[in-house]
């Protein structure tokens, strides 16, 4: 019995989650300078720089601050001033569709909605299902071979 209440009340979470986020996005794309593309990954652009853009298949150190739509910080990079070295492809599919219009040396804002992350399932604990998620980003470099 404990194990069904459980099981329903994580089904209530993610369509919470999943509501709210339908939500916070809606009203976010009419803010100021919040673009979106044919996807519906949002972003702003916080400083732009010129420069080489990487591709799908590049590794990149990127300076990250990911959140839930609560606050919760899944990772902050700059906190530690250590930027992570990544392969785009191997990333949530948003992020893999937003790296790439980046220009080296630029920061932009993103908001991942949940099927462009970790969708229904989530992460266990860490990432609940349903989630947008936001990523502050800075390209610090592209990694060529």
């Amino acid at each position: 019995m404990a194990r069904r209440e459980k099981k329903s009340r994580s089904k209530g979470s993610a369509g919470n989650n999943r509501k709210s986020g339908e939500d916070f996005l809606q009203n976010n794309k009419q803010k100021t300078g919040v673009l979106e593309t044919n996807s519906g990954l949002q972003y702003l652009i916080v400083e732009e720089k010129q420069g080489p853009k990487p591709g799908l298949f590049d590794t990149v150190k990127i300076h990250q601050r990911a959140l839930l739509l609560d606050g919760k910080i899944l990772e902050d990079t700059y906190r530690q001033n250590q930027p992570d070295e990544v392969k785009i492809e191997e990333l949530i599919e948003g992020l893999q569709e937003g790296l790439p219009m980046m220009s080296l040396g630029s920061r932009y804002k993103f908001w991942v909605p949940a099927e462009l992350a970790w969708g229904r399932k989530g992460t266990g604990n860490k990432i609940p299902p349903n989630a947008v998620l936001s990523f502050d980003i800075r390209l610090v470099e592209i990694c060529r071979d």
